[in-house]
């Protein structure tokens, strides 16, 4: 048995636990994966690495009604693979080195599981490990999901941890799942040449989203690729060749490969939290309080395992939370959740940030909202954009911001504003007209919609 000051299980936000104020003290460094988490390696980078080369192979396509003849000549897929996993990969293996070899950490590579308070059994290829310490932070992230519906089939499928690494694209894919996961693959994929077939039991997409959004971004997908919404899947039958999935209404859907998207799951099923006296909640989550803390005492929690929020910037902060709160036990921080961000990089980008219009209702707030067309504005024009739109929602009597929706050109972009006024409680008014506002940039989108809604003072 060997004992440390401090153990950590993953090493995705988990790792940036690792601060100088452990220098001279034992930290052990669990993981079983690949290190640096889903974020670097099957999640937020590699994704938009992707992304970013489907954006440019529709740019080429769109690009006649700019005056610019161009003509997309072909895609190569393994070249598109590599330039992303010849990047990450290497930064993956320098991060596992590093903890290995380097100063202030021993590496255990193997999968952990609680055997009482504060104490863990970490299986290396078959040899169990002891390991004790006075601190044990849960940062061990997340899976996907699976439906039992394909998981009996037997039928061969991706999920999101498998799909950017197959070696030549198909001609058709099935995406179940109406999510963002699948709305991202669902633009890569069609953006560069294959045929893509939706399956989603919800009645619309992003049904995350502020329902206005969720309705205008499924209408356009609907225009994009084929969709069926309100789907229940029955059977799913294939082999490496195709698959044919049944749906309840009779319909079936077919293609060349089967990418499952219906979510995530917190990696808490096989780690033994119950020996350790930690409680999750009915999803799989670790229950923490504002400050990170689990039900076990000397246990912390970070990141997917046991947030509301599958979001990397989250988990990076609930990470700067837990680092000061370890070594600062009579000076705790809080997580701040207030104002979470989020975007679906899809096309077209969605973001949001606050309340929803319905959440203000329901809420109780004297609701106004203004949806503003980026084709009204003059860098909208630029664009020729005809679906893309902000939509903000606030407090007639108080004038206060309480939400920001928006789908769109660089929509994860222009939101930040609105970020940053939620954050510190800048009003509609006061955002408006206290700064200037570029002309013609984009964020002018955001601007006109704070100037149409109906608040005190507004001119």
């Amino acid at each position: 048995m060997t004992h440390f000051d401090l153990a950590i299980i993953g090493t995705g936000s988990g790792n940036s636990l690792v601060t100088p104020d452990f220098d001279g003290k034992r930290v052990a460094v669990i993981e079983e994966g690949l290190f640096g988490g889903t974020c670097l390696n099957v999640g937020c980078i590699p994704t938009k690495m992707f992304v970013y080369a489907a954006d440019v192979a529709d740019h080429v396509r769109d690009s006649a009604r700019y005056g610019i003849d161009a003509t997309l000549d072909g895609v190569r897929w393994p070249d598109i693979r590599d330039r992303v996993f010849g990047r990450i990969d290497p930064i993956a293996e320098g991060g596992k080195d590093y903890r290995v070899n380097g100063p202030n950490t021993t590496a255990h590579l193997g999968h952990a599981t609680f055997t009482g308070p504060l104490s863990l059994e970490v299986d290396v290829d078959g040899t169990k490990q002891e390991v004790t310490a006075d601190q044990i932070v849960v940062a061990a992230g997340g899976h996907a999901n699976v439906p039992e519906v394909v998981q009996a089939s037997g039928v061969p499928f991706h999920t999101s941890d498998t799909i950017m690494r197959i070696d030549e694209l198909p001609a058709s894919m099935v995406i179940v799942g109406g999510g963002f996961i699948s709305a991202e693959f669902a633009h890569v994929f069609s953006a560069l040449g294959v045929d893509v077939r939706i399956v989603t039991r919800g009645p619309a997409l992003l049904r995350a989203e502020d329902a206005e959004i969720s309705q205008r971004f499924t209408e356009i997908a609907q225009k994009q690729w084929e969709v069926h919404l309100s789907a229940t899947v029955e059977t799913v039958k294939g082999d490496d060749a195709g698959v044919t999935l049944s749906l309840a209404d009779g319909t079936t859907v077919e293609g060349d490969i089967l990418l499952v998207a219906t979510g995530r799951t917190p990696n808490t099923q096989h780690l033994g939290v119950e020996k350790a006296g930690i409680v999750t909640h009915s999803d799989g989550r670790i229950k923490v309080d504002e400050f990170g803390r689990t039900t076990a005492a000397g246990v912390w929690s970070l990141g997917d395992i046991s947030s509301p929020y599958q979001l990397k910037h989250v988990a990076n902060h609930e990470a700067r939370t837990v680092a000061h709160n370890l070594v600062h036990p009579d000076n705790l921080r809080a997580n701040d959740h207030r104002f979470v961000p989020a975007a679906v990089f899809t096309h077209p980008q969605v973001a949001s940030v606050g309340l929803t219009e319905q959440q203000a209702r329901d809420a109780g707030h004297d609701v106004t909202t203004k949806t503003q067309a980026f084709g009204d504005v003059a860098y909208g024009w630029a664009m020729e954009d005809t679906t893309g739109v902000c939509k903000l929602v606030a407090d007639r009597t108080t004038g206060a911001l309480l939400g920001a929706h928006i789908m769109g050109p660089q929509a994860s972009t222009v939101i930040q504003p609105a970020i940053q006024a939620l954050s510190f409680g800048l009003g509609v008014r006061e955002m408006a007209r206290g700064q200037y506002w570029i002309h013609p940039a984009l964020a002018e989108v955001l601007e006109n919609a704070l100037l149409g809604l109906d608040v005190p003072g507004q001119d």
